[in-house]
């Protein structure tokens, strides 16, 4: 990892995200699942995230099939804890936007018992011997101060056990990740499309990863879908739901630009974190191998200086 940061953990440009393996949104078959986290390790790919959350620990279970049989010391894993996975009977299929399944249910739990609960299952899942990086998820979601007061600590004593080499938040608010940052010793943030090519709200939180040399691990760099095409349709998404028209707009608007550069605005959107001090990483997350083959081909490709002072002065208009 760069200098910004103080965990000696390497996780590269690009990380794949692994929320879409675990049926985000609709099913897919495990060998679709599996052939995308190869083809992400194929394409150079070191850095892999998951979560019990995504797809009620079916995501993990499909990470942990592949890399299992890798070499553990030339990969890095994150997960997170906060939500344990307790069996369910009810039946029927997941609420909360993950084509599974009901068997299981999400209960929060910010306590170091359920933290330690938490990397365990998720151990068995993924059937690794460790995790690198536990997450805290979602704080802002469920119960920000209680993450802060239960949740920081019990990752802060994880860590010098050595039960894991880093933590962090992973979280959609700048200003509780701020909180947090100034609450705890964390090696990272995981900021979800809050500094991103369209918007740019997490700044001062940035700037106070840097001074405290917090790395930020970047995700959601395509606003929810707003900026994945190079031609912006009327009906893309951002923040998982329809986007204003508004926003529509804007987004065309940045993909002129881009073009006039020779460029495609899902290049310059999956890039443009990186040129942030406190930005370590950007990870998309994929459900197929084509995809995780175009965000490594435009994570390297050549963006000229030029562009990223046009949209500078395009995001000044």
């Amino acid at each position: 990892m760069t200098a910004e940061s103080r965990t000696p953990l390497h996780l590269g440009k690009l990380g794949f995200g692994g929320a879409g393996i675990g049926n985000l949104y609709r099913a897919i078959p495990d060998g679709e699942a599996l052939a995308a986290v190869l083809a992400a390790w194929d394409a150079g790919i070191r850095y892999f995230d998951t979560a019990p959350h995504y797809g009620l620990g079916l995501s993990e279970q499909r990470l942990g099939a592949v890399l299992r049989d890798k070499p553990r010391d030339e990969f890095v894993i994150s997960t997170k804890v906060g939500r344990l996975l307790e069996p369910d009977a009810g039946g029927g299929q997941d609420p909360e936007g993950f084509d599974v399944p009901a068997t299981s249910r999400r209960v929060w739990d910010f306590s170091e018992k359920g933290i330690r609960r938490s990397i365990e299952d998720s151990l068995e899942r993924l059937g690794v011997d460790h995790v690198d990086i536990a997450y805290l998820h979602d704080p802002d979601v469920h119960d920000l101060q209680s993450g802060i007061s239960q949740g920081l600590p019990a990752l802060e004593k994880l860590r010098s056990e050595g039960v894991v080499t880093a933590i962090g938040v992973g979280i959609n608010s700048a200003e509780a990740a701020l909180e947090c940052v100034e609450a705890a010793d964390l090696d990272l943030v995981m900021l979800a499309g809050r500094y991103t090519l369209l918007e740019q709200p997490g700044v001062p939180l940035l700037e106070r990863c840097v001074e405290r040399r917090t790395g930020v691990v970047s995700v959601g760099a395509f606003n929810s879908g707003l900026l994945a095409r190079p031609e912006v349709p009327d009906d893309a998404h951002y923040n998982y739901e329809r986007a204003p028209q508004a926003l529509v707009e804007r987004a065309r608007h940045l993909a002129a630009v881009c073009r006039d550069f020779g460029v495609e605005l899902p290049t310059a959107a999956l890039q443009f974190p990186l040129r942030h001090p406190a930005v370590v990483n950007v990870t998309a997350g994929a459900r197929a191998p084509e995809q995780v083959a175009t965000n490594a081909a435009r994570m390297k490709e050549t963006v000229p200086d030029g562009l990223w002072d046009a949209l500078e002065a395009a995001g000044r208009d």
